[in-house]
């Protein structure tokens, strides 16, 4: 629950000291899918999970939360889905992998190299949302951490030309088939 550190109004030298209260209670993760199609607007699909440190509690997202994100998405915007991945662990498990084969019909799956952040539109979103969102934010705890981080990607989600300009700032181009 570190804030990330932005410029400040301080008077030059003397560096404010933001203090944060309380102890690790947990973390919020988030996932999101930047969608992009030829003559459409640009959507942004999210969901958030919040680890409270309470037993029989998944820290992080699961595979079964991928899958019913990208179900969710493919429902959503009632066509095939080319889905562009990193190399995380639950997106490359056994079960994941047999959830792409069962739907192959409307699910193609294309995986980034290794370590290709550059590549990644949806990266540009969490630097939007550190920058606007989250940037010398003191959380008072995770519920109000979790309000402003789905406040933030909100905000994104109703602005189609910031996602949009995700995807410029890969470098990468969409081209109708």
């Amino acid at each position: 629950m570190r804030p990330p550190i932005a410029r400040t109004w301080a008077v030059r030298g003397a560096t404010p000291v933001v203090r944060v209260p309380g102890h690790r209670t947990g973390r919020v993760s988030v996932a999101a899918l930047a969608c992009y199609r030829p003559g459409r607007r640009s959507r942004l699909i999210y969901r958030v999970h919040v680890y409270r440190r309470r037993k029989n509690e998944a820290a992080s997202f699961t595979w079964r939360d991928y899958r019913d994100l990208i179900t969710m998405a493919h429902l959503q915007l009632g066509a095939p889905i080319v889905l562009i991945w990193d190399n995380l662990n639950r997106h490359t498990c056994p079960q994941m992998r047999q959830f792409i084969a069962d739907n192959a019909d409307w699910l193609r799956v294309v995986r980034l190299p290794a370590y290709a952040p550059d590549l990644n539109p949806v990266e540009g979103l969490w630097s939007l949302l550190n920058r606007d969102g989250l940037a010398n934010l003191a959380a008072t705890g995770l519920d109000h951490l979790t309000r402003v981080i789905k406040r933030g990607l909100k905000k994104i989600q109703y602005r189609p030309y910031l996602i949009d300009g995700c995807l410029a700032g890969t470098g990468l181009l969409l081209k109708p088939p």
